[in-house]
């Protein structure tokens, strides 16, 4: 099939799965792509190589794309998401293997898609079948508009019985009907109270009234909502996020911002908490475990059997850093494997901003590089957050050792060298690079030789150049131009330096 042109998706159940079935296929379609195809490959390699940190994973990521083959799961960085879904898109990847997520987020039609599965894996519960409408969403990735008359669908079963089974419970049968999921508690209070400090609606009829015309009540009908919104109401008022006058009802400053900063209520009010009560020494890890403990990150990292101890240890020597007591091991095992799974997440992320590389964070708590990314991406959000919040409850004192945390999770690097990494250009290893050479402030890199700073790791003429623009420093034209047209002073790639 790819020797005629033909592209192929297969869907796995699971992470590894995928990487193993691309592993597999490699070695076979390596052998039967073109010299032109090759090259294309190896910039398609390169590029993934040239972006972000090296690790293990996205040396193996080069090393299949190089034979015409790729992985792509939610454990991927994003950028190696995108360089592999235009390259299969360009037709130079030839067979992709993913995880079913894929089939919903992006569109990349090929003419034949295999499912290798029909179960799908979730931790935490396990394998369980897929639903219609998954398997719909997956084949009908089959057959590529303005490429193919027709596509090809391939659905594997072990056994006769299996097969039967397959035929009847997918390919012939209808897709289930999408259902609302507007009425649960935890979805509906961000949105009752998003309505009430919008000024969509001023009183419970008004709200009942907005969320008659949604496609729940369209479904169910408004009086099954009806309870469940006086539910959420008493709680934001409990909680002093909307106050009431007569029959009108507004939302406090506090709730007003909550609302605005698109958070959870529940997360706005743990935030308020913690920031009230305070821990006996306040931290950076504090804080971390303070967004780590809210609904809004997540999903929060898993604690394995193995390392169980390892975290709950840790737990206990920072016992005194945290914003919440700790669960009674005994008394409530759930909650307390919820705490240490809080405590795990802030551990990661606080291992990121102490500057551990991307590949010791990965192997040591057993997270793929997408899913780290998740964890700073949502922290760095909630602790924004928390200091937006901090300053309007009056603890001026927290806010900006917040703020600075949210910087130093968004960069990944210790305080001393935040002015070198917010430089555009500069991340977290060019950042350690020019403070260990002695840069160690902005007025340091404004008088350096521009010879100097291209004689360093990772930063090249180009770099040079775009440090000297942003912090004022003269380069002179024949300078600039003498140093161009030197072999051998361009800026050595990512994959050449790691952290020590």
């Amino acid at each position: 099939m790819v020797e005629l042109g033909g592209q192929a998706l297969i869907f796995a159940s699971t992470r590894r799965s995928a990487v193993g079935l691309a592993r597999k296929a490699a070695p076979e379609i390596g052998k039967v792509i073109s010299r032109a195809t090759e090259r294309a490959l190896e910039r398609v390699a390169e590029a993934i190589m040239a972006s972000g940190e090296r690790t293990r994973m996205s040396e193996l990521l080069a090393e299949l794309v190089k034979k015409g083959v790729a992985f792509h799961h939610a454990g991927l960085y994003y950028a190696h998401r995108r360089i592999i879904e235009d390259a299969f898109r360009d037709g130079k990847i030839k067979v992709l293997t993913a995880t079913p997520t894929l089939a919903f987020g992006v569109n990349l039609p090929a003419r034949m898609v295999i499912i290798n599965s029909y179960r799908r894996y979730e931790p935490g519960y396990g394998y369980y079948p897929i639903t219609v409408l998954e398997y719909k969403q997956m084949v009908g990735r089959a057959g590529r508009p303005k490429y193919d008359r027709i596509g090809e669908s391939v659905l594997i079963a072990k056994t006769d019985d299996e097969r039967d089974y397959l035929f009847q419970s997918y390919i012939l049968a209808e897709p289930e009907r999408i259902w609302s999921k507007l009425g649960v508690e935890k979805v509906l209070r961000s949105h009752v109270l998003a309505t009430i400090a919008s000024g969509f609606a001023r009183s419970e009829q008004g709200l009942y009234d907005f969320f008659s015309r949604t496609f729940y009540a369209y479904q169910y009908d408004i009086r099954a909502m009806k309870g469940l919104i006086a539910k959420v109401l008493r709680f934001l008022y409990r909680e002093e996020l909307i106050t009431v006058e007569g029959d009108n009802m507004y939302a406090t400053k506090f709730g007003k911002r909550a609302s605005q900063l698109y958070i959870d209520p529940v997360s706005a009010i743990i935030i308020r908490d913690a920031l009230l009560n305070r821990a006996p020494e306040i931290t950076d890890l504090s804080f971390l475990h303070m967004v780590a403990h809210t609904p809004d990150l997540y999903p929060k990292v898993r604690v394995s059997s193995k390392e169980f101890d390892r975290v709950a240890l840790f737990a206990e020597e920072h016992q005194k850093e945290f914003m919440f007591e700790e669960p009674d091991e005994w008394a409530d095992r759930l909650s307390y494997e919820e705490f240490l799974g809080e405590v795990k997440t802030a551990w990661v992320i606080e291992s990121w901003i102490e500057e551990a590389s991307e590949d010791s964070i990965i192997e040591r708590f057993e997270v793929e590089p997408g899913d780290l990314y998740r964890l700073i991406e949502a922290s760095r959000w909630l602790l924004y957050a928390s200091s937006e919040l901090a300053v309007l409850l009056g603890h001026r004192d927290l806010a900006p050792k917040i703020l600075r945390l949210k910087d130093r999770v968004w960069k990944g690097v210790r305080l001393e060298l935040l002015p070198l990494a917010k430089l555009e250009g500069i991340g977290r290893l060019r950042a350690r690079v020019l403070y260990d050479a002695g840069f160690r402030t902005v007025e340091d890199l404004k008088r350096a030789p521009i010879e100097k700073l291209t004689s360093l790791p990772l930063i090249g003429p180009r770099i040079a150049k775009r440090i000297k623009e942003q912090v004022g420093g003269l380069v002179k034209a024949e300078e600039w131009a003498a140093l161009s047209k030197r072999k051998g002073t361009e800026q050595q790639a990512l994959t050449k330096y790691t952290d020590s």
